[in-house]
């Protein structure tokens, strides 16, 4: 959702500048010039580039989110032994050992579910 979020940002930063930019001479001066096209352009790219920091300050780095039901959610990884991380790790690796907590990587190597 936040790459989607980011992408959506990007794509509107790189568009409304590149419109100011391609604005017919005429229109240009008719604004005041090539100036107020630049100032146009600086000041949309700073705003969205603004609120596309903001969206990327938002990501849940393994921190608790409480959400409007006061349920309280975690995102990233489960504490290891215990039910949620047995679940996280046998649905993402298929070689997931429960015993040992171990699943085999594609070069052959056993490394611990995290």
């Amino acid at each position: 959702m936040f790459t989607k979020s980011l992408t959506t940002f990007a794509l509107l930063a790189a568009l409304v500048p590149a419109s100011v930019i391609t604005m017919s001479t005429t229109k240009a001066e008719a604004a005041g010039g090539r100036n107020a096209a630049f100032a146009v352009g600086a000041i949309t790219g700073l705003a969205v580039g603004a609120i596309a920091t903001h969206a990327s300050s938002h990501r849940h780095n393994g921190h608790y989110h409480r959400n409007y039901n006061g349920h309280t959610h975690h995102y990233g990884r489960p504490a290891p032994w215990t039910a949620a991380w047995y679940d996280y790790c046998s649905a993402r690796y298929r070689s997931f050992n429960p015993r040992t907590g171990y699943f085999i990587t594609y070069s052959g190597r056993a490394r611990f579910c995290r």
